[in-house]
């Protein structure tokens, strides 16, 4: 399912590590097949397993931990949006719902194009610069108002 490209991404995460530490090379590897295919299905998670040399549950559980996995097809532009308390106080609810609105779905929905999926997050570490939002687990965007959030899904539109 991955493609040679991937793999050769993977194997140099595995040259970082010692070969009896193959399984720390995990999350970037789970990274690499995210960006390819856009989400980790359990034959991904049991492929990059496989290869890695560890048990699929244990590359299932790093994979559930951690919320910058997508282990459901998300939009092609995944954007999250920071509600934690602090950029909940600094317009993080405000921008929540203007996206809310602007792209017609709920937190966790996606729009019937695929274009979009909105998510909530938790803090990204850029408090002084709320409200932030964050573009496919990539793109970190800061002091969204309304006008930059309709600016910036007019440039993911096209």
């Amino acid at each position: 399912m991955l493609s040679e490209q991937c793999y050769k991404k993977i194997d140099r995460e595995l040259a970082k590590y010692p070969a009896d530490q193959r399984q720390s090379a995990v999350m970037a590897s789970l990274a690499h097949a995210q960006v390819e295919l856009g989400w980790l299905s359990p034959e991904t998670m049991k492929e990059i397993a496989d290869y890695i040399g560890m048990p699929a549950i244990a590359v299932q559980e790093v994979a559930t931990f951690y919320n910058m996995y997508n282990l459901k097809p998300v939009g092609k532009h995944k954007i999250t949006v920071c509600t934690n308390l602090p950029c909940a106080l600094s317009g993080g609810v405000k921008a929540g719902e203007h996206l809310k609105q602007k792209l017609g779905i709920d937190y966790r929905g996606t729009t019937d194009d695929g274009e979009f999926t909105l998510m909530e997050g938790e803090c990204m570490g850029a408090c002084g610069d709320a409200p932030v939002m964050l573009v496919n687990n990539h793109r970190m965007c800061s002091f969204m108002s309304t006008e930059k959030i309709d600016a910036l899904v007019e440039e993911l539109k096209k």
